[in-house]
C-alpha cells in the first residue's frame, strides 16, 4: 500500500484534517501538513484530552490519534484536504473510552453472536456570519472549543 505521503502526492492533497470524535459525540480535527503525513502517521498525532471532554485531567499524558489509511476521504468542496480518523493511544495503549474502539469492540462482540452492527451517521456544523468572523448565533457557548 502506498504511504499517505504518496497518496497526497497522487491526488493533490495539501493537508489531512486527523480526526476523532469526544464522549459527547464532538469531532476534534487538527491540520497536518502533507510534507509531515508519513511522520504522523507512524508516531500519532498529538491533542490535549483533558481539552477535548476524554475524562481526563491537565495531569494525562497528550492522546495519539493513530491514522487509519482505510478511513482517507479527500473532501470534494476543498479538493487539497484529506480527512482521515483513528484510534486513540495514551501511553502506548488503546484509550478504552474512544468512542471509536468501543464501537469496533461491539461490533466484532455482535459478529461473534451472529449479529451485523449496522451505523448511520448525525452531520453536525457551525452557521457563520457573512464576512467569516464570527458564529451566526451568538449564543452558541461551548465550553470546550478546542479542535471544533
Amino acid at each position: 500500500m502506498a504511504s499517505l505521503k504518496e497518496i497526497a502526492s497522487e491526488r493533490g492533497i495539501k493537508y489531512f484534517l486527523i480526526s476523532f470524535v469526544d464522549l459527547f459525540g464532538v469531532m476534534r480535527a487538527k491540520l497536518v501538513p502533507a510534507t509531515a503525513i508519513d511522520d504522523v502517521a507512524a508516531a500519532g498525532a498529538g491533542f490535549a484530552g483533558f481539552a477535548a471532554w476524554l475524562d481526563m485531567t491537565p495531569a494525562d499524558p497528550d492522546i495519539l490519534v493513530m491514522p487509519d489509511p482505510d478511513s482517507l476521504m479527500q473532501l470534494p468542496w476543498k479538493r487539497e484536504v484529506a480527512w482521515i480518523t483513528g484510534d486513540l493511544y495514551m501511553g502506548g495503549k488503546p484509550v478504552a473510552q474512544n468512542p471509536r474502539q468501543v464501537l469496533k469492540k461491539v461490533a466484532k462482540e455482535a459478529a461473534s453472536l451472529g449479529f451485523e452492527m449496522k451505523t448511520g451517521v448525525e452531520c453536525e456544523y457551525f452557521l457563520i456570519n457573512a464576512d467569516g468572523t464570527a458564529i451566526s448565533d451568538p449564543a452558541d457557548r461551548q465550553s470546550k472549543p478546542c479542535y471544533d
